[in-house]
Order: C-alpha cells, then sequence, then structure tokens
C-alpha cells in the first residue's frame, strides 16, 4: 500500500476539495495523512492563489516538497488547486519537478493520473481533516459576482449548486461520524440554488438539516449582502441549531470606492442592512472582512470606512490590504497608486479600533452562562468556542478543567476577558 499526504492550503472550500479526494483514495487501500511533516510515497498539495501572500506560502510549500523529492524522501510529487488553475503553464516550466499540476476542478483527472477508479456510490463521503466534532459542508462551487479585486470567477468558474438532496446525504454522513457541528461554505452562500431551483434555498437547506439527530450547530460563512437571503433570519429565530453568527463581507462602506469595487450595493443599503440584522436577531454576531487601499479610496474614502466599524461595532472583523493581481478588473483597469506603507497603516487603525470594540462586547459576556463546544485539549485545562465564533478565525474560551470530553458542549460562566478571548468556569447545576 502506498502512503499519500495530503497538504491543504487556503480557504475551507479547499479542505473539503482534499477530503472527498482522501475518501477516494482511502477505498483504493492509500495510506492518509494530512498536512503532515512526514515523507509518504506521493505528495499531493492543494494549493490557493488567491491573492500574492497566498501564493507565495503554495509555492514555498511546493519548494519545499520539491527538496524532499529530489532527496529521495518521496516518490510523486503531485500539485491542484488554485494555483495551478491560474499559473499552469508557469509552474510546469519553473517546477518541472512536480510529476503533475491539476486544476481547480480536475477531481477526476487526479484519480485517473493515481490509477483509481472513482466510487461513485463514496462522492458523499470525506476523510475529515479537521476535528472529529466540526466539518464543512460546500454547498456550492465557483461565483458568478464580477468584484474588481477578486480572481476567484476566473479560477473557479461560474457558480454551481450542489443540491440539496446531496448535502443532506452528506450532511448525514459527516454527522454519523461525529461531527457535532457544521459550517455552511461556499463563495457566495447569498447565491444558493438559483442556478438549480431559480430561487435562494438556503433557509431550506436549514429547515431539512435541523431534524439530524447528534447535529448541534449549523453555522453560515460568506453571505454576500446583494441579494441578501433575509429569510435566514428567520431560520435563526425558528431553529435552534443554526447559529447567531454571520458572516457578510462588505468590504467598505464608501459609496466611490464600492463602485470602484464592482460590488453593486450602496453605503445606504450596507447600514439599512447591518440594522435589520441586528433588530431581527438581537444577539447575532456578524464577522465581517474589509480591503484597505482599494484604488480610489482617498484619505476622505478611508475615514468613510473608519466612521463606518465605530458605528457597526462588528463582533469579529479581518481587514486586508489591497492586492493588485493580474486577471481581475482592478488589475487591467485601475492603477495600484496607493502605497504599501499606506495600506498597512490603514489596517492598523482599522483593527486598533475594533480591537477595543471586541474588549467592550468581551467584557459584557463576563458573568453569563455561554453554551461552549470544546475544541481541544491543553496542558492547563480545555479550549473551546460559543455559537458566536468560527473555528480557526473567531474568539475562544479557556477552561482550566480537567475531566471535559472534546467534542461535547458545556454550560460555562464566563470569568474574565480579553480582546479576543474570554475564560469561564463549567456554570454549577
Amino acid at each position: 500500500m502506498q502512503s499519500v499526504n495530503i497538504i491543504t492550503l487556503g480557504c475551507s472550500k479547499n479542505t473539503v476539495d482534499s477530503e472527498h479526494l482522501a475518501r477516494q483514495l482511502q477505498a483504493m487501500g492509500y495510506l492518509l495523512v494530512f498536512d503532515s511533516e512526514k515523507f509518504t510515497d506521493i505528495v499531493i498539495i492543494n494549493t490557493c492563489g488567491f491573492i500574492h501572500d497566498a501564493k507565495q506560502e503554495s509555492i514555498d510549500t511546493v519548494l519545499r516538497a520539491v527538496q524532499a523529492k529530489n532527496a529521495g524522501k518521496i516518490k510523486k510529487l503531485y500539485v491542484m488547486g488554485c494555483l495551478s488553475q491560474r499559473y499552469a503553464d508557469d509552474l510546469r516550466t519553473e517546477i518541472p519537478e512536480v510529476d503533475s499540476f491539476f486544476g481547480a476542478r480536475s477531481f477526476d483527472e487526479i484519480l485517473q493520473e493515481l490509477k483509481v477508479e472513482k466510487q461513485t456510490n463514496l462522492l458523499h463521503e470525506r476523510v475529515v481533516s479537521t476535528p472529529k466534532h466540526l466539518a464543512y459542508l460546500k454547498l456550492a462551487e465557483g461565483c458568478n459576482r464580477t468584484c474588481a479585486f477578486c480572481a476567484i470567477p476566473s479560477i473557479r468558474g461560474n457558480y454551481v449548486s450542489e443540491s440539496i438532496e446531496n448535502l443532506l446525504k452528506e450532511a448525514r454522513f459527516l454527522v454519523e461520524n461525529g461531527a457535532k457541528e457544521l459550517s455552511l461554505i461556499a463563495q457566495d452562500l447569498s447565491f444558493f440554488g438559483y442556478d438549480l431551483y431559480k430561487r435562494n434555498v438556503l433557509a431550506e437547506l436549514l429547515e431539512k438539516l435541523q431534524p439530524i439527530d447528534g447535529l448541534e450547530w449549523i453555522r453560515l460563512h460568506y453571505l454576500y449582502p446583494n441579494n441578501f437571503p433575509k429569510e435566514v433570519l428567520d431560520s435563526m429565530n425558528n431553529l435552534s441549531k443554526v447559529c447567531h453568527y454571520i458572516d457578510i463581507p462588505f468590504q467598505h462602506a464608501s459609496d466611490k470606492v464600492l463602485t470602484k469595487m464592482r460590488r453593486f450595493f450602496s453605503e445606504k443599503e450596507t447600514f439599512a442592512l447591518m440594522e435589520e440584522l441586528k433588530t431581527k436577531v438581537p444577539d447575532i454576531a456578524i464577522r465581517t472582512t474589509l480591503i484597505v487601499g482599494h484604488p480610489g479610496e482617498t484619505e476622505r474614502e478611508f475615514q468613510k470606512l473608519v466612521n463606518f466599524v465605530k458605528q457597526a461595532e462588528f463582533d469579529r472583523l479581518g481587514v486586508f490590504t489591497y492586492s493588485h493581481e493580474e486577471g481581475t478588473y482592478a488589475g487591467e483597469n485601475y492603477k495600484d497608486s496607493i502605497p504599501e506603507s499606506v495600506k498597512q497603516e490603514r489596517q492598523e487603525i482599522i483593527m486598533n479600533i475594533q480591537q477595543e470594540i471586541s474588549l467592550k462586547k468581551n467584557a459584557a459576556k463576563v458573568g453569563k452562562t455561554l453554551s461552549v463546544l470544546i475544541d481541544r485539549k491543553e496542558e492547563n485545562g480545555f479550549v473551546g468556542r460559543t455559537q458566536y465564533d468560527a473555528y480557526e478565525v473567531d474568539n475562544e474560551v479557556f477552561i482550566p478543567a480537567k475531566n471535559l470530553k472534546v467534542g461535547e458542549i458545556y454550560p460555562v460562566k464566563i470569568t474574565s476577558a480579553d480582546a479576543y478571548d474570554l475564560v469561564g468556569e463549567i456554570a454549577k447545576k
């Protein structure tokens, strides 16, 4: 039996792709490891090609694997995913030691290369690489948006929804194998179902996931503000397993910059949607991402963004500096005229504001009892999350206890807080 190490870089959608591939290889007798430093017969690197830093990480990882291959420590090296989808010809020329490059939608081609006959009866199954109690459920592939800064549509292609029937089959498999939490992901959940059902069917999917025995939390990631499916707010209120958490990338708050970004969503609409989210689900935790330094962002436009962050008081916030990418509308039509030092300064300003907001919100949780899902054990206790926090990207709760179980949910009384983490104790009955 040959051993395979699958190294996954980039987003959680790549994680799901790697896990589906792993199940097919496992069915054919391959021995599998994920993201391992161990040397195996075969190494498959699932790359990210979104922005400069992610591309560099992918290239560095491939070059380290090339060194191992040249030293005779691995036999075959394959590269798949967004980077090789975007730069296949250049990569073949620059890194000939790689045995084959595959794109982002080359599942069948990889199996053929490895002489694996695709098991269609296993397409809903995966070898989960995350902690056993949580998993990602990918609702769609690709994107139909035309945001100026984004290369995803040119890499991943047009939006293709998975059917509700297949998603339920996959969800049941994941829960039967230990998943307590499912994070629903796609490049754009707001478009889910339009290509198959001529309408957004996210709320319908949530209603059908609710009865699955063993499933505790359902989390929503990446809902675009454009055509936001407001019925999911009713789902949060009516379905006990849907977390009061939403990941909605606003990117900016200035009409001038939003127009340059080709977001087709105005400053006025942004504030109105924020108000509706907080009114309909008062305890909702809102995560967003913003871009600073986009072409067209003058000091005046940046101050609009600063004021937006102060007024909106997001629960979770990530800030990216604009990356001028070839193959994007912005890359072909705009000049990247804002110095990198200014971008970094603006990023720091926003994050300092957000740190104060986060500290205030966390301090307000002290004394409250919250349900906490335990993610891992550490030397002096356990670390978990509330329903208001996503795995690996949001706040954590440290509990100095001895006998908790990873993957279980406990009532935890919050005893102290800092800007990004909480400390608590198991609540007394």
